[in-house]
């Protein structure tokens, strides 16, 4: 299988509803794995991971303001995210009016408020940009060490979220996984996938490709033999 054979069927993938019915009849037709050669996977730049413990992150996004000195960035949180910030924790701030202009801060105070919630301060490592008083803030929270994979690692397809892993020397097989908490690098596998399973980071998408170009060939039953919408008399 070519490389440019491969491109096309994954730009094609991401067309209608009725392709997503093609691709899961396909699915349940297919081989059970797909070989990729060496000079495939050097054009890919294919790149595997194991599937390990790390430490996920999320993100609590507040809206904050800056003060005079345009040094210091408050803001108030409440509910189950007001317990998870703490001194410390590394923040993204940007004025809505300038998305791209990002600057870095760090949790300097964290103060609980009477009613419940807490006021945080978060002291930014240069001066805020000029004339923008409100900031959006992203602060950075640490949720654990837990088994997880790469994000680029999962196709999703629909509700199920499919990984491919290495069973053998050029052989990778679909595998669907159930999964828990997303964070900014990596999300956490519940099942599914073992302890220091390989699984394809960069090019799954080529390998999913193939492999459903491959249970379309194996298939005794076509795209084109596909139930049609019911006629009305």
């Amino acid at each position: 299988m070519k490389l440019d054979a491969l491109l096309l069927i994954f730009l094609l993938g991401a067309g209608t509803a009725g392709a997503q019915g093609v691709r899961e009849h396909t699915r349940l037709a297919g081989p059970k794995g797909t070989k990729i050669t060496d000079s495939q996977a050097a054009a890919l730049t294919l790149t595997l991971s194991a599937v390990s413990p790390r430490l996920i992150q999320t993100w609590v996004r507040t809206a904050g303001t800056i003060d005079k000195a345009g040094k210091t960035l408050g803001a108030s949180l409440s509910g189950r995210e007001a317990t998870l910030v703490k001194v410390g924790q590394r923040v993204r701030a940007f004025p809505p009016s300038s998305k791209s202009s990002m600057y870095q801060a760090y949790i300097t105070r964290v103060v609980p408020r009477a009613g419940g919630g807490v006021d945080v301060e978060a002291s930014l490592k240069a001066p805020g940009r000029q004339n923008a008083a409100l900031y959006v803030m992203e602060i950075v929270v640490e949720q654990g060490p837990f088994l997880s994979v790469p994000n680029e690692a999962i196709i999703e397809e629909g509700d199920r979220h499919i990984v491919y892993v290495l069973q053998q020397p050029g052989q990778y097989v679909p595998t669907e996984i159930h999964t828990g908490i997303q964070g900014e690098l990596f999300t956490h596998v519940l099942d599914g996938v073992s302890d220091e399973a390989q699984v394809v980071t960069f090019g799954s998408f080529f390998i999913d490709a193939e492999h459903k170009l491959k249970g379309a060939e194996q298939s005794p039953q076509g795209p084109q033999d596909l139930p049609g919408p019911p006629v009305r008399p």
